[in-house]
């Protein structure tokens, strides 16, 4: 049986965290910044979880579980 592939963007967008969760950046961070408050902006910048919704897709596209 050949081994998985990983997905080539997946393993760049999403990390493995220490209790087994996968972390996330958050969009809307990249241009068009000086109409957004300092607040949503300071929060955009630190890294999200992947929802449960979401979870089944980036952990095949990782190739971590079964």
């Amino acid at each position: 049986m050949p081994k998985m592939k990983t997905n080539s963007s997946a393993k760049k967008r999403f990390k493995l965290t220490g209790t087994g969760k996968i972390a996330r950046n958050n969009a809307f961070m990249s241009h068009i910044l000086t109409k957004m408050s300092t607040k949503r902006k300071r929060n955009l910048g630190q890294t999200s979880l992947v929802s449960d919704a979401d979870l089944g897709n980036v952990k095949r596209m990782l190739c971590i579980g079964k």
